[in-house]
C-alpha cells in the first residue's frame, strides 16, 4: 500500500463508520447472551435459588445496555468508549470465577442422591462464552483506540497551518 493509498483510507474515516469495533461489540453480546441462558435453564434444585443469580439478571441488564450504547459510541471513533469496553471486557473474566467455578464445583442433594450442579460440558460452553465475550469487546476497545488516534492525526493534517 502506497502512503497516497494509506492517506485515502485514513481521510475516507472522516466519512465511513468504525463498523469492526461496533460489530465485535455486539459479538461480545451475544456470547454473553449464550452464557446466560445455558445459565439460567439451569435448574439444580434450589441452588441456583440466591442473591448472587438476582445480582446477575440485574448485571446482564446492564452490560447489554452498556455494551449497545458503547458499540454506537465506538461506531462514530469516540475513544471513551474504548475504556469502557475494555473494563467490561475484563470484568467477563472475572464472571468466570464467580457463578460457573463455584457451581461447577458444587454437589446438591436430589432425590436422595448427591448430583453435580453443573457437568464439565455446560461448565466448558459458559467459561468460552464468556472468554470469547471478554476477547471481543477487548479488541473492539483496542481497534477503536488506534482507529481514533489514526483518524485523530491525519485531521491535525488537514488543519490550515499558521500564517
Amino acid at each position: 500500500m502506497t502512503a497516497e493509498d494509506r492517506t485515502i483510507q485514513r481521510d475516507r474515516m472522516r466519512f465511513i463508520k468504525n463498523t469492526l469495533s461496533s460489530n465485535l461489540a455486539i459479538l461480545g453480546i451475544l456470547f454473553d447472551v449464550f452464557y446466560f441462558v445455558s445459565l439460567y435453564q439451569s435448574d439444580v434444585d434450589t441452588y441456583y435459588y440466591n442473591y448472587l443469580i438476582g445480582i446477575s439478571i440485574v448485571y446482564n441488564l446492564v452490560f447489554m445496555l452498556a455494551v449497545f450504547l458503547s458499540s454506537e459510541g465506538v461506531k462514530n471513533y469516540k475513544r471513551g468508549y474504548s475504556y469502557l469496553l475494555a473494563v467490561i471486557g475484563v470484568i467477563q473474566i472475572v464472571r468466570i470465577f464467580i457463578i460457573p467455578v463455584p457451581a461447577h464445583s458444587a454437589t446438591t442433594i436430589v432425590n436422595g442422591e448427591s448430583m453435580a450442579v453443573m457437568g464439565n460440558g455446560q461448565f466448558m460452553w459458559m467459561v468460552v462464552c464468556l472468554v470469547v465475550s471478554a476477547l471481543c469487546l477487548i479488541a473492539s476497545a483496542a481497534v477503536n483506540f488506534i482507529r481514533c488516534n489514526e483518524l485523530e492525526a491525519h485531521l491535525k493534517t488537514l488543519e490550515p497551518q499558521g500564517t
